[in-house]
């Protein structure tokens, strides 16, 4: 039986002394924090770290694109390498994939130190799974920005062919929670090649404060299930409003069920989720559980614009957190993710003034109400509706490539946050996708088939193993 969401009283402390004793994560005062919205400003935030390092710097990516943008930042890096600086570069295998040989192979020659995280393994051809989906980078163990960026074209647009950035949230941090981020990725890094980093004691164990914010630094990695049990607690404190934005929900039954809680005890709920895929089976898909949600009085948006990444929520006005972590089963149990937990009040309300912003261009889903003939006499509920957004929605085109990494980033949440009672028909689904990408052309569709099949024969693999077991 799957327990009850945790429920707490509201008020000052509770959260906090929730997160300190329960999911073990201590707060770290004294730092400056700054809220990043999209890739323009995110990307200006990281270069501008990445120049004045001057001891060493540390990249960690599940996405390290080979285009203009990733040149960018690999020119960037090079020249710190050349300079003296030391530069490690953590990649995901996985989500890389298409990204050349030849862009790693100018870094190394540099004298940059580049790991692939997770390439596959025949011995255990499961913990191909567990990506190393974190979005970070730290320099001199003093400053940091991580997210929800990937490093791509995508996060910057295209004005000259209407192309808009995606959507996505980081915060830049500069103070003592940067140590222990760059601890993270340090861990991440021996997993990934065996070795630690050789200079992690060449600073000073206290970073001077450079603000007021206090902050907590979610490492999550497979098995601990850290974000899991914050993004619990943070659901279960908040009174007055839990407001989130998520790239896909699929999230385990426990977290659906705190968000209904929520709603019924009086929380102004509201999800604003990505737009309805190109492809009508995974539309339905993503709004199978809408409907639960919307009775028990959440309020769902879906974006109109292009891909929505990010992956934030903000708790009565104060508490934010900011992240890689989806909310599924795959971000919350088996990758390596990293968040940041805000107790600011400045952050928050920032926070929220973006998401109503947001909502401008977002369609509300509505259940709409039907009667039954009069022989039953009553109105049950009916179909989801859509209503118009609130604001002009500026006109977006979207490319092939990005028609391919909406449907497979919404393919991918399916397969990671679902049942054991739907693998079978998951695993038919995306092993179908497969094939259509197989059909399109470019390297790209190639990647995105070659990990919707791996997902699919997973998938299909633990369907078999569950009716053998039952």
């Amino acid at each position: 039986m799957t327990p009850s969401p945790v429920r707490l009283r509201p008020g000052s402390g509770g959260l906090a002394r929730a997160l300190d004793r329960a999911a073990g994560i201590q707060v770290i005062p004294g730092n400056a924090v700054t809220l990043l919205i999209d890739g323009p400003d995110t990307y200006a935030a990281m270069h501008a770290q990445i120049a004045a390092a001057s001891r060493r710097i540390h990249l960690e990516n599940y996405i390290i694109h080979d285009d203009a943008v990733g040149q960018g930042f690999a020119d960037a890096l090079i020249a710190k390498a050349r300079a003296g600086v030391k530069v490690r570069v953590l990649y995901d295998w996985a989500g890389s994939f298409g990204t050349s040989r030849r862009f790693w192979r100018a870094l190394r020659e540099a004298g940059v130190e580049v790991r692939a995280f997770g390439p596959p393994r025949l011995r255990d051809p499961l913990l191909f799974f567990a990506r190393d989906h974190r979005k970070l980078l730290v320099v001199d163990g003093a400053s940091a920005v991580t997210g929800g960026l990937c490093i791509g074209d995508e996060w910057v647009g295209d004005v000259a062919r209407s192309r808009r950035p995606w959507r996505d949230s980081a915060v830049a941090i500069v103070g003592p929670a940067a140590r222990a981020l760059e601890g993270a990725f340090g861990r991440a890094w021996t997993f990934a090649g065996g070795a630690s980093p050789d200079d992690a004691n060449e600073l000073p164990p206290d970073v001077e404060e450079a603000g007021d914010t206090a902050v907590r630094v979610v490492a999550t990695e497979p098995g601990r299930e850290r974000a899991y049990r914050t993004i619990d607690l943070m659901l279960g404190v908040a009174g007055e409003r839990i407001w989130v934005t998520e790239a896909y929900l699929a999230a385990p039954q426990r977290m659906y069920q705190a968000f209904q809680d929520a709603a019924r005890d009086g929380a102004d709920v509201r999800l604003l989720l990505p737009g309805s895929s190109d492809l009508p089976t995974i539309r339905n898909f993503a709004r199978v559980g809408y409907r639960p949600l919307l009775r028990a009085g959440v309020r769902i948006w879906e974006w109109t614009g292009p891909m929505l990444h990010a992956k934030t929520i903000v708790a009565d006005r104060h508490w934010t957190r900011v992240g890689s972590s989806n909310l599924n089963a795959s971000s919350l149990l088996a990758n390596w993710e990293l968040d940041i937990f805000i107790d600011d009040e400045a952050i928050g309300e920032a926070m929220e003034q973006q998401f109503r912003l947001d909502l401008t261009m977002a369609r509300e889903v509505l259940l709409r109400p039907r009667r039954l003939p009069a022989l039953f006499g009553r109105v049950v509920p009916g179909k989801l509706a859509l209503a118009a957004p609130a604001g002009e929605v500026p006109a977006h085109v979207r490319s092939g490539w990005e028609r391919v990494r909406v449907a497979a980033v919404i393919a991918g949440g399916l397969a990671q946050g679902a049942r054991a009672a739907v693998f079978g028909p998951l695993a038919l689904l995306l092993l179908l996708l497969a094939v259509a990408f197989v059909l399109i052309p470019g390297p790209m569709a190639v990647a995105a088939a070659i990990l919707t099949g791996l997902a699919g024969t997973a998938l299909a693999t633990r369907a078999l193993a569950h009716r053998e077991r039952g």
